[in-house]
């Protein structure tokens, strides 16, 4: 049971870590790399900020507006000196593990003897509240006519700019939004394992990108479950079959290797099922064709 809460816990951090990376991976069709880099620094950044004596909670309000700033100059290296998101993702990646060292002056903080957010109640209450919160402002902004302007950047860039609307801007603000989560969800989990850690952001990108992928397979065909919440449940999913496999036996050390196969395993369940849809749409299509030809007429 314990183990159960403990991954229900973890995934619902995970899940506004799931829920940036939504934003540049599904919404913008960029692959950003920055959040292994951008994860740790949001943890960094409430190490600092609660160490110097500020309030738990404007610590971690300023890690998300940090973090922010690491979406900002990904952005910047691939829209303004045109280098590829991805190795722009990787620049970035890199950069912040060296100002991760420099905030602090060293690779790991200890924070069991500072205050948390997570004082302020039953941490399973206080993540869940957080998580719907989140969810809730992401839903509306993006039913707002700059989320509608973002979500047409992915989809169609050219559109946007004949509407007189700047795609540099927005693609600016999504990716700043994004690494803000992604910031946010270090953050939370720096005090909810008591430390900030160098090394807490390697495999992030793989943990979003699973989280995203089992959420992509929850009523797939459903026009009334938003993306949000297919990112949420996809993180708590992870997390929980990640707690699953702990339990069967394996090593944690064995735990990078489990992710990458929940991954291939969701990725392949996903395209073998397009495949088969596709399949049975084009034969239904087909026996249709077949059923309303007229007979050949006889002159």
């Amino acid at each position: 049971m314990n183990l159960f809460v403990t991954s229900l816990e973890q995934g619902l951090i995970f899940a506004i870590l799931a829920m940036g990376v939504f934003i540049t991976f599904r919404i913008l069709n960029v692959a950003d790399l920055s959040a292994e880099g951008t994860f740790p620094f949001g943890a960094f950044i409430f190490a600092k900020f609660i160490t110097m004596g500020l309030d738990p909670i404007l610590s971690t309000i300023l890690a998300f507006l940090f973090g922010t700033l690491a979406g900002l100059m990904t952005s910047t290296l691939f829209i303004k000196l045109k280098i590829q998101p991805i190795l722009a993702g990787i620049l970035t990646m890199t950069t912040l593990y060296s100002v991760n060292l420099r905030i602090n002056g060293k690779s790991n903080v200890p924070l069991f003897s500072f205050d948390s957010i997570f004082n302020l109640g039953q941490t399973l209450v206080i993540l869940i509240l957080a998580v719907i919160a989140i969810k809730l402002l992401m839903d509306y902004f993006l039913n707002t006519e700059k989320g509608y302007l973002l979500i047409a950047t992915g989809d169609n860039e050219t559109l946007v700019k004949s509407l007189g609307a700047s795609s540099n801007k927005l693609k600016v603000m999504g990716f700043m939004l994004a690494n803000g989560l992604v910031a946010l969800s270090g953050a939370l989990m720096a005090q909810y394992q008591g430390f900030a850690e160098i090394t807490m952001g390697s495999g992030i990108s793989v943990i979003a990108l699973a989280s995203i992928i089992i959420g992509d397979t929850f009523k797939k065909n459903s026009s009334f479950i938003k993306n949000t919440s297919r990112a949420i449940f996809g993180a708590v999913v992870y997390k929980i079959m990640g707690g699953i496999a702990i339990d069967l036996g394996l090593a944690p050390s064995d735990l990078k290797a489990i992710s990458a196969i929940i991954v291939i395993v969701f990725i392949a369940y996903n395209n073998l099922a397009a495949g088969f849809l596709g399949f049975k749409k084009r034969k239904e299509g087909g026996d249709t064709l077949v059923k309303n030809k007229e007979p050949l007429k006889e002159f």
